[in-house]
């Protein structure tokens, strides 16, 4: 069923779940706005979620409804997750999934980190 991202945030959604620790996830970080771990689906060698611990539909309710330092916070938490992670020196792809159209399946920001080889096309066939 696709995300639609006006809903309000349903705290129900497996994130949520990972975040209050009623779920595992195998972490790899984490900090006071941020948990990031390896998705169960792994899409690359690499391929790491980053949410943050607030209640975020997307990343349009995040932008809009967080404050300039939380938001900051997270952005950081993502580039500290890529350097433990050594993927700053071969490179990586970020990518947040938006609602429906861009096949958002959790009601919950999550930012996607893919590395451990190359990406060459922006969108695959």
């Amino acid at each position: 069923m696709p995300i639609d991202p006006r809903e309000p945030y349903d705290d129900t959604n497996i994130f949520a779940k990972i975040i209050r620790g009623e779920l595992p996830c195998d972490k790899v970080y984490e900090d006071d706005v941020a948990l990031a771990f390896n998705d169960i689906r792994p899409q690359a060698p690499v391929h790491v979620l980053v949410i943050p611990k607030g209640a975020y539909v997307s990343w349009d309710d995040f932008t809009e409804k967080a404050d300039d330092g939380e938001i900051a916070a997270f952005m950081r938490s993502v580039g500290n997750v890529t350097r433990q992670l050594e993927l700053d020196g071969p490179g990586y792809r970020l990518m947040v999934n938006m609602g429906g159209h861009g096949h958002q399946e959790v009601p919950h920001l999550h930012v996607h980190i893919f590395g451990g080889r190359p990406f060459f096309q922006m969108i695959p066939d």
